[in-house]
């Protein structure tokens, strides 16, 4: 079974590029079983609960999502959906290109390292749960304006909730600090070229630096080492391929600039513990139904 990259498709009548509905009416759209299928959405999820707890996996990695918290999933990014039977809350589904692209930069929707999980402290709850209510509203409210001026308020509507769960208050002992400057470039660089190099000594020779500062600045901000950090993102590129997707394993060793697929899978191996076929089986035996 190929398991495909999903567009938006807005409801028909509704300006495109934005949805908003409930659990339960995605429980009547969608099967259980089909949610559970592993699925790369190239649109963004914002999802909270209003009652209940999910657990979902965004990435391989599994998250709790209760009351007051908030999952966001970016475009490219592998979710599976948990029981949805014990969860009520709301789910928004947008485009980037729906907001204007003031709101993008400020909000960083498009930073591919930004939390999956947010937990809103009470001083955000309250107003992020009025902003959800007044985009719920505006939505279903279709043909009170003219579609125009319904598209409008909808992007300022949706515009105040990014900003506002992009820039939820810190907790009290969160780091003050931003990170150093040379890890933030070679996190950036390793995002663009890690199918071209998993060689550190190429990132550092073009930003400038030595492989000894790259290794240090990486330490200090993320806790690994900067070959770790190469690693890590290849081989969470390989998962997002084997799991949503029938691609041979040499075709995944190319796109991600292995020289074969023994390399890549030995790679793969070395690094998960199992054959990119094991894995690929494991996730979507965890689908089936």
């Amino acid at each position: 079974m190929k398991i495909r990259p999903i567009s938006f498709v807005a409801p028909v009548g509704t300006p495109a590029g934005v949805e908003v509905l409930s659990l339960d009416e995605l429980r009547s759209r969608v099967s259980g079983e089909q949610l559970a299928i592993p699925q790369r959405p190239e649109f963004h999820h914002l999802l909270t609960l209003t009652g209940g707890t999910l657990r979902h996996t965004v990435d391989f990695a599994s998250y709790t999502l209760e009351p007051g918290s908030w999952l966001w999933i970016r475009p490219g990014q592998v979710n599976q959906w948990g029981d949805l039977t014990r969860a009520e809350g709301t789910l928004i589904l947008f485009q980037q290109s729906f907001l204007t692209p003031a709101t993008v930069t400020t909000a960083r929707i498009d930073d591919p390292h930004a939390s999956v999980l947010h937990h809103a402290p009470p001083s955000d709850a309250a107003a992020l749960h009025l902003a959800t209510e007044h985009l719920t509203a505006e939505f279903h409210a279709f043909g009170h304006l003219p579609l125009d001026v319904h598209a409008t308020a909808l992007r300022h509507l949706l515009s105040v909730l990014v900003l506002r769960l992009a820039h939820l208050t810190a907790p009290a002992d969160a780091p003050t600090t931003e990170p150093d400057p040379t890890y933030l470039r070679f996190r950036d660089a390793v995002e663009q070229d890690f199918t071209r190099t998993r060689r550190v000594q190429d990132y550092a020779r073009t930003l400038g630096y030595s492989t000894r500062t790259l290794s240090r600045a990486t330490l200090t901000a993320a806790g690994i080492g900067a070959k770790e950090l190469i690693d890590r993102r290849v081989v969470l590129e390989a998962k997002r391929l084997l799991a949503h997707s029938d691609q041979s394993s040499a075709r995944i060793a190319d796109r991600l600039g292995f020289a074969s697929a023994t390399h890549f899978s030995k790679y793969f191996h070395q690094r998960t513990g199992q054959t990119p076929i094991a894995f690929r089986e494991a996730i979507r035996g965890r689908a089936a139904p």
